[in-house]
Order: structure tokens, then sequence, then C-alpha cells
């Protein structure tokens, strides 16, 4: 496991002595500057996972200090210290963001709990973090044929060796789920894993979305930085600007870089899953990716199946998003008999999981009674059915909501329907509801559907 990182900030040389021996007999590495010009230059190169600062320094005051690195998003906790504080400095501290506040002489038990605890509540906070990113992914591939079983196995032997690995499937399939299940067995779980649709990154930002950027004192972190110990995940590379191409791939090869604006060397320690829906090798023969790139991401390639390939395992993917949305978004619980089953399992799902997970949220918000019907299924995939098997018309639930929110309803199922019908590409789904671009992203984001493909 890797050592967590101290930076001790503190003008006393005997203070800074001391607390080095202390937690570096305690298993942390720590690194000490002794004023305010000091400290900034060492934040910078060695990215403490936390910082004990002196609020009284000559050059500079430890709350001044606070203030400017709060600028930034990501500051690792800060414990502040001093022998002649007041309790309105204390205050004051705290209120501005600092983790806790500690007067000299220190007290050993106390330091070494304060330390310990801010770490833990930094980690934690990353994992939340992470929680929330994953809310819409399943823990691990569902399903019990024997083609998923093989892939699970498949993932948790790749997932104890270092390799780049490249996922090959249809849009929906479900790629992002097997990358964060490759992450989870394997050694680096414990750091994070950074997704990013690749194809939403303009070329002229791709340096600092990857690399970060320096301005002054001001810090921000790139992906590759964020992703240091963990996972980077390249959500459909075949879309990467060629510019970016270029750039992702000197640092790939080097695994160093630098941020804009700044001249230090970085040096990261990163895992790349990459994913395509297209063949690579037709764009490279295309002349639309670099070989280089290709074959620096291509070291295993994983095939992942679409749905119709084990449409066996439809039932398990039905009762997991049921159970995924009525504990989430504590929609009405429903079930899918086994006539409802069986015609789903024969439907082509050009959508794959992507459209069966949305199919069952519509189902649920839109439907009324205990157990999906065999012809709502049929109209909810594009088959209409005008009567019920009494010969009565049937009513969606939200005709009795008011107007406001049942047409937010209908608009969320509509667009959802539509967006899988064109494997998640906005462009064509805005060509075929005749939407201009724009208010569809704006729409879409108001409605809170996901989507990856901005081009």
């Amino acid at each position: 496991m890797q050592k967590k990182t101290i930076l001790v900030v503190d003008d006393e040389p005997d203070i800074r002595q001391l607390l080095r021996e202390i937690l570096e007999d305690e298993g942390y590495l720590v690194h000490v500057a002794e004023n305010a010009a000091t400290a900034r230059r060492e934040r910078l190169e060695h990215k403490p996972d936390l910082i004990m600062l002196d609020i009284w320094m000559p050059d500079e005051d430890g709350i001044s200090l606070l203030k400017d690195w709060l600028k930034e998003n990501g500051l690792c906790p800060v414990i502040m210290m001093s022998g002649h504080a007041t309790v309105e400095t204390a205050v004051e501290a705290t209120r501005l963001g600092a983790y806790d506040f500690l007067e000299k002489p220190l007290s050993m038990a106390k330091l070494l709990v304060t330390v310990e605890r801010a770490l833990e509540t930094a980690q934690l906070r990353r994992e939340n973090i992470g929680l929330r990113r994953r809310m819409d992914v399943p823990v691990e591939p569902i399903g019990k044929s024997l083609i998923m079983e093989k892939l699970r196995d498949q993932v948790k032997r790749l997932a104890q060796h270092d390799a780049r690995v490249l996922l090959l499937g249809e849009p929906g399939s479900g790629k992002e789920t097997l990358a964060r299940y490759l992450h989870a067995n394997s050694p680096r779980r414990d750091g994070p894993f950074v997704d990013v649709g690749v194809g939403t990154i303009a070329s002229n930002h791709s340096a600092v979305e990857f690399f970060g950027r320096v301005d002054g004192d001001i810090i921000q972190h790139g992906l590759l930085e964020q992703a240091h110990g963990g996972t980077l995940f390249l959500d459909e590379v075949a879309h990467m600007e060629p510019e970016t191409q270029v750039r992702l791939m000197s640092a790939l090869e080097s695994n160093s870089f630098s941020r804009v604006g700044g001249s230090e060397l970085l040096h990261v320690d990163v895992r790349v899953i990459a994913s395509t829906c297209k063949s690579l090798e037709e764009e490279v023969r295309a002349g639309r990716f670099r070989p280089e790139l290709y074959y620096l991401l291509n070291v295993v390639a994983l095939k992942v199946p679409s749905l119709h390939e084990h449409s066996e395992d439809i039932p398990d993917l039905l009762k997991f998003y049921v159970d995924y949305f009525v504990s989430r978004e504590k929609l009405p619980f429903r079930t899918f008999p086994v006539a409802v089953q069986n015609f789903l399992r024969n439907y082509p799902w050009h959508g794959n999981i992507r459209e069966l997970k949305n199919l069952v949220q519509r189902l649920l918000i839109l439907g009324s009674g205990d157990e999906v019907a065999l012809d709502e299924v049929k109209t909810a995939v594009g088959e209409p059915v005008v009567e019920s098997h009494r010969g009565v018309i049937q009513q969606p639930d939200f005709y009795n909501l008011p107007l406001k929110e049942a047409r937010e309803r209908f608009e969320k199922a509509y667009l959802e329907y539509h967006l899988d019908r064109y494997a998640g590409s906005v462009a064509r789904l805005s060509a075929a509801i005749g939407l201009e671009r724009t208010h569809l992203y704006r729409k879409l984001n108001s409605l809170g559907i996901k989507f990856r493909d901005k081009r």
C-alpha cells in the first residue's frame, strides 16, 4: 500500500524535526518547509495527502496561505498549528476550511489521532465521490450465462497484471461496468477510478484536461494526476481528436508530463483501460487514429458481448434494474411475468444493456399495477398496442399528475427511448426529433438523462 505523504510547514527547526521523526515512525512519508514560499514549492512537487501548517511564520501567515490554497479544487486536509493563537483564530481557521487546529506544545497522542482521522476523512470523501460516479453502474457484470462467467474469469485474471486493456463492444454493452470490475479486482482497487468520454473533449482543451494547468499558485489537476495510483478509463477512444491523440501518446510512453503553464516534469503511476465500439484497425487505415497510440492501448483486447449474445441473462438484468430503481429512485416495485421475459429475450436490443435499463425505468415510471403487461412492453419498445385484453384503452398513471410533472415524465421517457434507438448519438437524435442540438443538450441535462456522444 502506498505511503501517505504529509507536508509539515513550520518556521521552528525543532518542531519540524520532531514532527518528521514522529510521523515517519508511524509510517508516513514526510516533507518539511520553513516558510510559505518553500511550502508552496513543496506542495506543488510532492502533492501531499495532508498538510500541517503553522499559523505564525515570518514571510506570510498560515491563514493567508490557507485562503490561497482553498481557491483550488481538491485541496487535501490541512491541520493548523500555533502556540500563540487565540480561540478566535482557531475558529476562523476551521471556518475557512482547515480540518482541525492543534495547540503547541503538541500532545503526541492528540497529534496522531488527528492526523489519522484527517486522512480517513479525506479517503471517505474520495470514496463517496467515486460512489456517486458509479451510481448508474452495477458492481459487476450481471448474468449467469457461460459467456458472462467466462468474461468475469478473464477480467479477474487480467486484473492481477498492469497491462493496458482495450475493451471492444457495441454501445451500451457494458464496457464501463467491465472496466470498473477490472479495477475493483486489481491491486489498484484502493486508488481512484477516473472515467472520461474522450470524444467530449475539444482538441483546444485536451492538454489542460489531461495534464492540468499551473497559473501562479493556482493548480488545476488533470485527469492523469487524478488517476495517479489507480485507473484511467478512456471511453470510446475512436472519437478522440487527432491533437489529443498525440499528447496522450507522449504521456503514456514516458508516464510523465508537464502541466500547461508549468515546467516541472511529473511522473504518474496509472493503469489505462480504453474502450471502443469501432474497429481501431479500420480507423488507423483511414488515417483517423494514430497507429502508435493504437499499439500502446491494445496490449490486451477483450470482447464485450452484445446483449443478444447472452439473452438468457435478461431475467437477471431485469431483476437487478428493478431493484436498483426501487431503492435509488423510490419508484414503485413491479414484476416482469414469464411471458414478458420471453418476449424481451427475443427482442433485438440494438441499444444493448443501456436500452434495457432505460426500458425498465420507463415502465416503472409510466406504468401502473404490480405486474408489467406484455402489451405495455410492446408499446414501450415501439410496437403500438391500442387496446388491452379487456378492450379498454390503458392510460399511463402520469395522466393523474399535474401537467408540468406529467410532461417531464413523458419527455424523459420519449428522449431515452429515442436515444437508445440511435445508440446514444445526440447528433442523430437531434435530426430525428427535429430539435436543435444546443436546445437538446439543455433538455437532456435538465431531465437528468446521461449521454456520452457530443459530436
